[in-house]
């Protein structure tokens, strides 16, 4: 009587006389488990993208084109709303305004979050917590909310800041969002209080990410405050300066908020941007097609910007590299 031999099992847990599962065909049929897995957790993300970022967005390209208005259909005009919109002196003048904002408010509110930031990341400051809170409490607030304050606090007839200019120098009938001259740099400065602490705190995690031992060698070697700043600090800082700069300019091409509750544009369009006007075009003169124009002519000049700013960051760390 022959006795057949069981057979042994394998380093891969199959037997080896047995028919075993290809590691080819297995492999396969993992990537296409994982495969499954990851659209089945991104798909409810891409069909919110796709309703309200990518269908907009392509839908409002073809709207450029057309003469449609908010009530009614219009037809295929071609380029005529985009050359319009160039010959337009409305349009130079809400482009300058926009980009004395940008000018102004980016390099401000940059500066401002770091100096805090510097200060407030320092260990020997009692409370320091306390602060930080303090300093961020703006950005919390709804930017609304922090526009129909500022409005009642800048008010000629009820402001408490016109009161006590008048009261400690003597300024009368201060109307600073009245005024031609000081309408839009205040707007700046309110942006920049409502905005500096979600800066600062970005630069605090960007400076504790910078080895102590950095700055500890460099006091060994008796390099000033300066020195560390300009040869430490800011390399360190670098990529948070990209990411800084690059919102801080994306934000000011898009202020809209402020000037809609505080100034509408005014006084005399002193205040009137690119958003303002595709708000005014839009749901004010009912001109879908040329609003959807301004709509990526505005689209155009943040990638401009965002992409110089990419090149000469991608620029800076080559040479660093080199």
């Amino acid at each position: 009587m022959t006795t057949t031999a069981a057979p042994t099992p394998s380093l891969s847990g199959q037997p080896e006389g047995g028919v075993g599962v290809k590691p080819g065909k297995s492999n396969k049929a993992i990537t296409r488990r994982n495969a499954r897995v990851g659209i089945t957790f991104v798909l409810p993300a891409l069909i919110i993208l796709s309703v309200f970022v990518f269908y907009p967005t392509i839908s409002t390209f073809f709207t450029s084109f057309t003469s449609n208005r908010i009530n009614r259909d219009g037809v295929f005009v071609g380029f005529d709303n985009y050359i319009r919109l160039f010959q337009s002196a409305d349009f130079w003048t809400d482009f300058k305004n926009t980009l004395i904002y940008a000018v102004i408010y980016a390099p401000l509110v940059v500066i401002i979050a770091l100096a805090l930031a510097m200060l407030l990341n320092r260990k020997d400051i009692r409370g320091i917590g306390f602060f930080r809170t303090c300093m961020f409490l703006p950005f919390v607030i709804s930017l609304t909310v922090a526009s129909i304050a500022w409005s009642f606090l800048l008010s000629p007839s009820l402001g408490l800041v016109p009161y006590w200019m008048d009261k400690l120098f003597g300024i009368q009938n201060l109307d600073l969002l009245g005024n031609r001259s000081t309408a839009l740099a205040t707007i700046i400065a309110i942006t920049v209080w409502k905005n500096f602490g979600y800066f600062m705190v970005i630069f605090i995690a960007g400076l504790q990410g910078i080895s102590a031992e950095l700055y500890e060698a460099a006091s060994l070697d008796g390099a000033s405050a300066w020195q560390k700043f300009r040869f430490i600090t800011v390399p360190g800082l670098r990529p948070t300066f990209n990411y800084v700069i690059i919102f801080g300019l994306i934000g000011s091409f898009q202020v809209f908020d402020q000037i809609f509750i505080m100034t509408s544009g005014g006084p005399d369009r002193s205040t009137e941007t690119i958003v303002y006007r595709i708000y005014v075009e839009a749901f004010g003169n009912g001109k879908l097609g040329y609003a959807s124009a301004l709509s990526y002519v505005l689209l155009i000049m943040t990638l401009i910007v965002g992409v110089i700013q990419l090149v000469s960051n991608s620029k800076h760390e080559k040479e660093e590299l080199a």
